[in-house]
């Protein structure tokens, strides 16, 4: 039982967390929790940690937003001390049970505790009840292009769908294969082997290009034709002669020793 008294706190010495993970607050969700407010008041009271002369929201926010909006002057409030990072678990916690957050805001929760707090990603996985994949995978989001980002948080694509796009290397490759998600409605299976099959075409095409300078190389060493036929057990090297004189100016060259 929590023995934390509740005390009623002016609204103007109440202050948002800084690190609060929510960055965006649904209008009409939010109007709603204000006519409630206004109708029954605010039954559960925030929970807020002493910062100088006043006190920082630890969990609550969106309450506290609702009680200004309504008119009111005061709220009720749990007063705790409470150290920087296990006030950014609260935080990230209650917004996760509550399952307030976007996937980019998700995301940056975690990079938060992992970058700010040296959390492993097994040590985060463990505060917020996810698996460590899960949140391995969230984080690698930010890794994609402004762009892609912004159409995850308007819900144009989502993030099993963004996901995929992290194989392609180049943000013009991840536009035009968002655009390609939306217009034609991919599913993620089949975004996830669009982009597969696009990075091993690219990794065929600079396997190819390898290919092409070393030839080139050969031809002007020996100064004749070369063709390299490669496969994925080996493959061989044809080298053109167009006499014996020729022949014999190549086998020179290579350092090759005729019986």
């Amino acid at each position: 039982m929590d023995s934390t008294p509740i005390l009623s706190l002016e609204l103007d010495r109440i202050v948002p967390q800084v690190n609060q993970p929510r960055k965006n607050f649904a209008d009409e969700a939010l109007q709603e929790l204000v006519d409630s407010i206004r109708e029954h008041g605010v039954i559960q009271p925030i929970l807020v940690r002493p910062i100088g002369d006043h006190y920082e929201i630890i969990a609550g926010e969106r309450r506290w937003r609702a009680a200004q909006m309504a008119g009111l002057q005061s709220l009720p409030a749990l007063v705790r001390e409470i150290e920087d990072i296990q006030a950014a678990e609260i935080s990230l916690v209650e917004n996760l049970q509550r399952e307030d957050l976007s996937p980019i805001e998700e995301a940056q929760a975690f990079r938060n505790l992992v970058q700010h707090y040296r959390y492993t990603q097994e040590q985060v996985a463990a505060r917020v009840g996810k698996s460590r994949a899960y949140i391995a995978n969230t984080i690698r989001l930010l890794n994609l292009s402004p762009e892609i980002i912004e159409m995850i948080e308007q819900k144009k694509i989502s993030p099993g769908h963004a996901r995929a796009l992290l194989s392609l290397r180049t943000s013009r490759e991840q536009i035009a294969a968002a655009h390609e998600i939306i217009s034609s409605k991919i599913s993620v299976r089949e975004a996830e082997k669009k982009a597969k099959n696009k990075s091993a075409k690219r990794k065929e095409d600079r396997k190819n290009a390898d290919m092409v300078e070393i030839e080139e190389s050969l031809q002007l060493l020996l100064g004749t034709r070369v063709k390299i036929n490669a496969s994925r057990k080996g493959g061989k090297i044809e080298i053109s002669y167009y006499s014996d004189d020729d022949l014999e100016r190549i086998i020179d060259i290579i350092g090759a020793k005729l019986p």
